[in-house]
């Protein structure tokens, strides 16, 4: 494999496309003209406009990135997350065409890019699951009949797709109706499936999901766990590895059990099985995302693997060079997602323009991002800034580390989580570890991040426009016009 072209954007295209520099194999970027000046853009030895800023006029053309593909001689494609990580029928198309895709198979894809086919999967290998229907509910009558078995709270969830899009809470038999037609409607339009189910509704839940890596030989290892319960609208902003409450004997068992959810599809590649564990510590298959995920920089620093070059070894056909036994937890890391949204106005979109842009540094500190100084944050897409990443010895010295870095990060010219963040990583429900998916529900209000003075308000005012007008003028870059077939750029500028 001696080229990938990588059909995403962002700090993830970047980061596909820095592991891959490092194996010696070149790099094609795709496009959209929202994107023209980006990093991933000049980073790459080769890169090509492919349309508008909309994601479904660009990024998720998938036919045009297999021409494009075939037009450059690339070898294999990457697809990040996101897009069209998890579309079966392009991982298929980029099969028929002759190109390597660096994912499972469609075969895996499809049996785990649906709840309910993967659950039938799972159950075959007796991995635990839910109560709740046993498939797709359209009729009222049926809905009605299963939730009084399953009893209340409950959960309506699409079928198809993820993000808690399609997904209604309900504690009551007389909004069964209402918010299931509600979830339909939802999925239907999210991701053109208005398929549903029903599950039991866990108290005190945690989301704790096991990363999986698996070779073309039959050989399947888990990478241990990250806890990511620290949620807003059922996205996680918060992750960490390991989880404060998995004994070894609860995390293997975890793990096997994702291996097997792994071997139930004949699953090759990197993919995260997730699960549900209920405050009497049972858990419960929840899906598997059959893609890297946005938090795998917490499994990479706690395992030494770069799940991104394990994933193209695994597409070259190659085996995987360790077994489970060789694989330790090393220390603890923490993720926190740092993206232009507001807090303090119920987490929305805070598009603008990154007037300071200060990275963190330092011992066991990572920055995984696509911005620079200067550059707008495109309303197109998802408003993720970057992942910022700490590793420590243990919990203690990754949380003390995160909160520095968190201190040492300056944004100016949109809102972002980083205080959010750093309100969580003080709260005493986190660092006891006694926290769950409701931790914004039962313990957060946006007032709570209103603790500066009118003084430190001005300190901080002034300080940033000292900031910004003294950058301004030394690193003022002049406008760079990129190829719409190739890229000029063929290091690094960053």
């Amino acid at each position: 494999m001696k080229k990938i072209l990588v059909a995403n954007r962002g700090e993830i295209a970047l980061r596909v496309m820095r592991s891959a520099k490092e194996m010696g194999i070149k790099t094609v970027a795709v496009f959209s003209e929202a994107d023209r000046n980006a990093l991933f853009v000049r980073y790459a030895d080769e890169a090509v406009c492919i349309g508008p800023p909309p994601s479904n006029q660009s990024y998720l053309l998938g036919d045009k990135i297999i021409e494009v593909a075939k037009q450059l001689g690339v070898d294999g494609i990457h697809p990040g997350y996101g897009f069209l990580s998890e579309n079966a029928g392009f991982a298929d198309a980029v099969k028929k065409a002759g190109i390597t895709f660096i994912g499972p198979s469609p075969e895996a894809m499809n049996i785990m890019g649906d709840k309910l086919s993967a659950k039938a999967a799972a159950k075959k290998f007796n991995v635990p699951m839910i109560p709740g229907s046993e498939g797709a509910i359209k009729d009222l009558n049926e809905a009605i009949t299963v939730a009084k078995a399953t009893g209340f709270p409950l959960l309506i969830k699409a079928s198809a797709g993820g993000g808690g899009k399609g997904m209604r809470l309900v504690e009551r038999l007389e909004d069964v109706e209402e918010q299931m037609k509600m979830a339909m409607s939802e999925a239907k339009s999210a991701f053109g499936d208005d398929a549903v189910f029903i599950e039991k509704f866990a108290s005190g839940p945690r989301h704790i999901e096991i990363q999986i890596m698996a070779d073309n030989h039959g050989n399947v290892v888990y990478l241990f766990e990250r806890e990511c319960s620290i949620q807003r609208r059922h996205q996680k902003v918060i992750e960490e590895a390991p989880s404060a409450i998995l004994t070894p004997a609860l995390r293997k068992e975890m793990g096997e059990c994702a291996v097997n959810v792994a071997k139930a599809c004949n699953y090759s590649g990197a993919g995260t099985v997730e699960f549900l564990v209920d405050d009497a510590m049972k858990f419960y298959f929840l899906e598997m995302n059959t893609r890297l995920q946005v938090e795998h920089p917490v499994t990479e620093l706690i395992t030494g693997l770069d799940l991104v070059k394990e994933q193209i070894k695994v597409a070259r056909g190659e085996k995987l060079s360790y077994t489970q036994a060789d694989l330790k937890i090393n220390g603890h890391a923490i993720e926190v997602r740092v993206c232009a949204e507001d807090p303090k106005n119920n987490f929305l979109p805070d598009i603008g323009k990154l007037v300071t842009y200060k990275i963190p540094k330092g011992t066991g500190v990572r920055v995984d991002d696509g911005f620079e100084e200067g550059m707008d944050i495109p309303i197109f897409y998802d408003p993720l800034i970057a992942k910022l990443v700490v590793h420590g010895k243990d919990r203690e010295e990754a949380i003390a580390r995160m909160l520095r870095a968190i201190d040492e990060y300056v944004i100016t010219g949109v809102s972002t989580t980083l205080q959010f963040c750093s309100f969580v990583l003080k709260h005493d429900a986190f660092v006891s570890g006694k926290f769950d998916t409701n931790f914004i529900k039962n313990y957060f209000t946006p007032e709570m991040l209103d603790t500066s003075t009118p003084a430190e308000a001005e300190v901080a005012a002034f300080l940033g426009a000292f900031l910004t007008n003294k950058d301004a003028k030394v690193t003022k870059q002049p406008d760079v016009e990129i190829s719409a077939t190739r890229s000029k750029w063929k290091t690094n500028r960053v």
